[in-house]
């Protein structure tokens, strides 16, 4: 049964995965282990009173377990599983698709918008970077294919790079008929660009859900880690115009839009301005996304979430309606 549609009372006894896992010591001194499971559809806390240390052997983040026990709705902590029995998940005993959260269009479906994208970009020197950094040959495609996009607030699994890249392009493309001033080449590069760096300061979400930061991302940061990898890239190219390369690179270095959030420097043109603004939507709605996820079955309101500053609000899901011919047949 999805995560989603656990009940008040529902006795479980199937794979999740784990997200986080930690021990921890309740007021009267005793230990427990706390953890976060889950599947596609959502995410609940689990917790251990019973053979702590064992249970945290198996509870590692990015694992799946099988956990046995029942899940309620407490009147203070909200949704749980008061778990009686961790096990290893056995091999073939549960599918990792429905386990690991994705985009919501399957990979195809984004590849397919991503080449039709860059094949409407007609600046010869934009469009060759592109091929180069984005092309089926590439070695950047691969990794930029099935990276994630963030550690926890947004996009955060394996195609999440790619999936919100592509919003953020599909986005300035849109918007760009509207204000006819902006560079739209320009900036659909700098959208499908500006998180470039991330390959270099996240770990892959290849093989588990665990994504975390690299040394270089620490150290450095995935704004000029992305810097660099582009400018390095547009070295490469004979006769790339200077000004293309510097008002390609300063949308790279201002993306974030505030100095206090990592840009080296804030947005001074239109296509960075654009580019910014439609990547903190991107974030701000793929958190929502999350914070959907993570409701408990009949909740409507989010837990606050530092992201949006907030709790959010989701309406419940309105009555189906028969169809027309069903109302027709029973009238």
């Amino acid at each position: 049964m999805p995560v989603c549609e656990f009940t008040d009372g529902l006795d479980l006894d199937q794979v999740l995965l784990v997200r986080s896992a930690d021990v921890r010591c309740g007021r009267d001194g005793r230990r427990f282990a706390k953890a976060a499971v889950g599947d596609r559809t959502g995410t609940v806390p689990a917790l251990v009173w019973e053979g702590v240390d064992e249970a945290v052997d198996l509870l590692v983040p990015g694992e799946a377990v099988r956990i046995t026990g029942r899940f309620e709705v407490h009147p203070r902590h909200g949704a749980q599983i008061v778990v009686s029995a961790v096990r290893a998940a056995a091999a073939g005993s549960y599918d990792p698709a429905a386990l690991h959260d994705g985009p919501a269009r399957p990979l195809p479906q984004l590849v397919a918008a991503l080449r039709a994208l860059v094949d409407t970009v007609r600046d010869g020197h934009l469009h060759a970077l592109l091929e180069r950094m984005l092309g089926n040959g590439s070695p950047t495609w691969p990794p930029y294919r099935d990276a994630p996009a963030a550690k926890r607030y947004h996009h955060a699994y394996r195609h999440g790079l790619l999936e919100h890249s592509l919003a953020v392009a599909e986005s300035v493309s849109a918007v760009s008929a509207t204000f006819p001033d902006v560079d739209r080449d320009l900036a659909i590069t700098g959208a499908l660009l500006h998180d470039i760096g991330k390959l270099e300061a996240y770990t892959s979400a290849s093989a588990s859900l665990t994504i975390d930061m690299t040394d270089a991302g620490r150290l450095l940061g995935e704004i000029p880690l992305g810097y660099y990898r582009v400018r390095r890239e547009i070295e490469s190219l004979p006769a790339f115009p200077a000004h293309t390369a510097q008002a390609l690179l300063h949308i790279i270095l201002s993306h974030h839009g505030a100095l206090e959030h990592g840009s080296p420097v804030i947005p001074a043109t239109r296509e960075a301005t654009l580019v910014h603004f439609l990547d903190n939507l991107s974030g701000r709605l793929g958190s929502f996304d999350r914070l959907q996820k993570e409701l408990a079955a009949g909740d409507t309101w989010s837990a606050f979430d530092r992201v949006i500053g907030r709790q959010a609000y989701f309406d419940p899901p309105a009555p189906r309606e028969a169809p027309a011919s069903t109302a027709a047949h029973a009238a």
